[in-house]
């Protein structure tokens, strides 16, 4: 069974899991008075100029969760109107994304430039009932006769050409007549809305660039506002569901449908998601990239789809984040504790337990045979008992913390120092006896220490207790990896304002080198998820091979960025 199909059968055998909210309220009040023939359809329209974020991914489950809850259809529409700014990469990586998501479009995969003749014929409708225009005014011109928040703007001195000076213009604007720039089509409305949507917005202009599926056809494009209404008519959408920016967009968005008199979709706008210590914007995430401040758009300290996925995210997570968080009217910003702690709840309960040491301090166990190996038993997840146990070796030199072990421990310090007691995880109950230092820098190189062989975990002679356990790898069998701890990308909850980028955090990446593992991760494959007993969560990186593993952090196990002073 795909994701998809897991899903939906979650949704129908346990329909209370499901959240309302305003926009299903709506939905639930159009059905009931029979509206659209009681037919749900939505789509999501991302723009391929760049690789989806944890906001899409919200606008993601929202308009195909309606669909699937419904029992109706959710397209997915690339709106490819700037040929400038879009690649074929980010159509695949958009696809990518929604189907790792676990939603799928079925046979409703669309492109606004599947309709570029049917707006164009629209277009020429409005044209001949005398509702748009040719314009010869520049951008720049088009912009300093808009008017003001107090002041009507100016009516273009090309409004009134004649319907037959339009029809030509604007066959001529597709024939390629005319240079970029040299003319738009605008509808005309009032140049004196107090919404300055409706102040004569363009409708087309003169772009002569190759459109990577229409090639070199055509050479003008239409904007968003003209494309949007009418490519959700076109494909029967019934409820449009927007982000808040586009509110002030929908009295446009009516009249156009209205004036072309042809299947009217209802817009609902939602709040975006906005995270703290995160951006957003695709402008900023594009610099970030560019500018080296990220290895690219899947980089783990990004909150683009592919970067969360290249961290360790799971689907099952974000989809939880999404409901968790709902849907709002009014913007806001969500403390991005949430989506971790959505995260470390569905890997608590799916990911297996292994033992890594970051960074190594060696300990020897005086006593323990030297060239023997010993098998011990231990927990793949204990919230999931399916998962079985594994075996771990133990012999008399073993890898520690080197936190785990202080010459001169603080007060209330329950792991290992000179003389005192610890229990080595799933092995037995050591005590320090010394250390060995490197002769010229003083620092401590080894621990040496004695085992107790009547307190191996597990044992009927195990129950003596000590206060103290910690986690440790065996030195012959252990694997060799490279650690990238992964944290937030910026220092502050609000990195924004024109100094945005002097608030990267300059610690959201340390790579350690040389970590040990236990053996069994030497089989590990790009993708698989684990919990490092004590440490987090870990991924292995898509980079990872065999001979040179590599290993991302996903997540702390709790939040130690709430300990952090924020003074």
């Amino acid at each position: 069974m795909t994701t998809a199909e897991n899903m939906k059968a979650e949704s129908e055998n346990n329909n209370t899991a499901v959240r309302t909210n305003f926009i299903r309220e709506i939905i639930d009040e159009d059905l009931k008075n029979g509206k659209n023939a009681g037919r749900v359809h939505t789509r999501f329209p991302p723009e391929p100029n760049g690789y989806l974020h944890i906001g899409h991914a919200k606008s993601i489950c929202l308009n195909f969760g309606i669909a699937r809850d419904y029992k109706g259809f959710c397209n997915l529409r690339f709106d490819d109107t700037n040929p400038t700014k879009e690649e074929v990469e980010y159509v695949d990586s958009i696809m990518e994304d929604v189907r790792w998501l676990g939603f799928d479009w079925d046979d409703r995969l669309y492109y606004a430039s599947d309709y570029f003749e049917q707006l164009y014929e629209f277009a020429v409708k409005l044209i001949k009932k005398g509702k748009a225009f040719v314009c010869d005014l520049t951008a720049d011109q088009i912009r300093e006769t808009r008017g003001t928040l107090t002041e009507p703007g100016k009516d273009s001195p090309y409004r009134d050409r004649s319907v037959q000076e339009n029809l030509d213009l604007f066959e001529r604007m597709r024939k390629g007549e005319f240079p970029n720039g040299a003319r738009t089509l605008r509808a005309k409305i009032d140049m004196a809305s107090p919404n300055f949507n409706m102040r004569d917005p363009v409708m087309y202009r003169i772009l002569h660039a190759e459109h990577h599926r229409t090639g070199n056809k055509w050479c003008i494009y239409p904007t968003y506002d003209w494309a949007h209404g009418q490519s959700d008519s076109i494909e029967g959408i019934t409820h449009s569901i927007c982000t808040l920016e586009f509110e002030i967009h929908r009295p446009l968005y009516d009249w156009f449908l209205e004036e072309l008199e042809i299947h009217h979709p209802q817009q609902i706008e939602f709040a975006r998601l906005n995270l703290t210590y995160t951006v957003m914007s695709k402008r900023k995430l594009l610099q970030l990239v560019e500018e080296g401040h990220v290895s690219g758009w899947d980089d783990p300290r990004m909150p683009t789809i592919c970067g969360l996925r290249r961290r360790g995210y799971t689907s099952t997570a974000i989809r939880n984040f999404a409901d968790r968080i709902g849907v709002a009217k009014r913007e806001y910003t969500q403390d991005v504790t949430v989506l971790e702690d959505c995260l470390r709840d569905d890997l608590n309960k799916h990911a297996r337990r292994v033992m890594a040491v970051l960074r190594p301090l060696k300990l020897v166990v005086e006593n323990y045979p030297e060239g023997k190996t010993e098998e011990l038993d231990a927990v793949n997840n204990p919230e999931d008992p399916s998962l079985g146990s594994r075996k771990i070796p133990f012999s008399n030199v073993l890898y520690i913390e080197q936190d785990d072990f202080r010459e001169n421990p603080p007060k209330k310090y329950f792991r290992l120092s000179p003389g005192a007691e610890v229990r080595l995880r799933y092995a037995y109950i050591v005590k320090c006896t010394g250390v060995v230092k490197d002769k010229k820098t003083g620092e401590i190189i080894e621990v040496r220490c004695t085992y107790d062989p009547e307190t191996k975990s597990g044992s009927s002679q195990s129950g003596r207790k000590v206060k103290g356990t910690i986690h440790w790898v065996s030195a012959a069998h252990a694997v060799h990896a490279d650690v990238y701890l992964y944290d937030r990308l910026f220092s502050t909850e609000d990195p924004s304002g024109d100094n945005w980028k002097d608030l990267i955090n300059p610690k959201s990446l340390e790579i350690l080198k040389h970590c040990k593992l236990e053996p069994g991760l030497a089989m590990s494959k790009p993708g698989d998820r684990f919990q490092f007993e004590r440490l987090g969560y870990f991924c292995v990186d898509t980079d990872s091979k065999a001979e040179a593993l590599k290993f991302n952090r996903t997540v702390t196990l709790r939040d130690t960025w709430a300990k952090v002073d924020k003074s």
